[in-house]
């Protein structure tokens, strides 16, 4: 997508700057021309505390969250965003900036049960009734979580995983999308975005161990919890209609052999 009103250099502020999809952001937006600034903790920028946010939204246009919060507790987790995103919401009205896009996950209003996955929802709500206008791209998980994902499912040698639809993506492709949205007309609304092929879960994990010589047994289990929520079929994957990457699992496992 262009800058508004054609090739224009836009500013845009992204906050989660330093961490792995907003870095590959920060360097996208630049390499696209636009002056693209890294805005985290370890930049001076505490969304939390309200510490340096004035500053770094001066002059923006664009605000782009991708951070995320340091514990996945339910009660921490709902803190995290929604004190983050009304002090971010706060200061992008002050700084007059036109377009506030967040990084979401596909399926998140599926599944309550997660309390992640109700603070993301409690985040969009926040982000949805204000009056800046906004993207939401909701994102299938990341080729780099494979081995989080599967951590956060095993007991002792075995790796329970629920025989779902599963359709990850790579961060190169989730940030090169979320920088193009970001510089592009605000869609007021959600856009999804997925890897370019579709895996049953179980067995890509189940596959994914095998080549790295992981001894841990994936167990097929259909009750197996996801960060809290039982699946159902396509609850980790879009609708019709989503926009899709271009690097395939394969391709991107012989980069990180290589």
């Amino acid at each position: 997508m262009s800058g508004w009103g054609g090739a224009q250099t836009v500013k845009v502020v992204v906050i989660g700057g330093t961490g792995l999809i907003g870095s590959k952001v920060v360097t996208a937006l630049q390499g696209q021309g636009h002056e693209a600034v890294a805005a985290a903790p370890n930049t001076g920028v505490n969304t939390i505390t309200g510490e340096g946010l004035e500053a770094a939204l001066e002059g923006a246009s664009v605000v782009v969250d991708v951070s995320n919060s340091p514990s996945f507790e339910s009660a921490a987790v709902l803190e995290f965003f929604q004190t983050s995103t009304r002090n971010l919401l706060a200061a992008a009205m002050r700084a007059g900036v036109g377009h506030y896009v967040a990084l979401s996950v596909v399926g998140t209003e599926r599944l309550p049960e997660s309390g992640y996955f109700r603070a993301k929802v409690a985040q969009e709500q926040l982000i949805s009734s204000s009056s800046i206008p906004y993207t939401l791209v909701h994102a299938t998980q990341f080729f780099e979580f494979l081995d989080a994902i599967a951590q956060s499912a095993t007991e002792g040698d075995t790796v329970r995983i629920a025989p779902v639809l599963f359709q990850p993506m790579a961060a190169d492709d989730v940030a090169g999308m979320v920088a193009d949205v970001s510089v592009g007309v605000p869609l007021n609304g959600r856009l999804e975005i997925a890897g370019p092929e579709q895996f049953r879960f179980d067995q890509l994990i189940r596959d994914y161990l095998r080549a790295k010589d992981d001894p841990r047994e994936v167990v097929t289990d259909p009750h197996a919890p996801y960060f809290g929520a039982e699946l159902s079929q396509d609850s980790l994957i879009p609708a019709d209609g989503h926009r899709v990457g271009q690097l395939h699992l394969q391709d991107w496992l012989k980069r990180q052999a290589g």
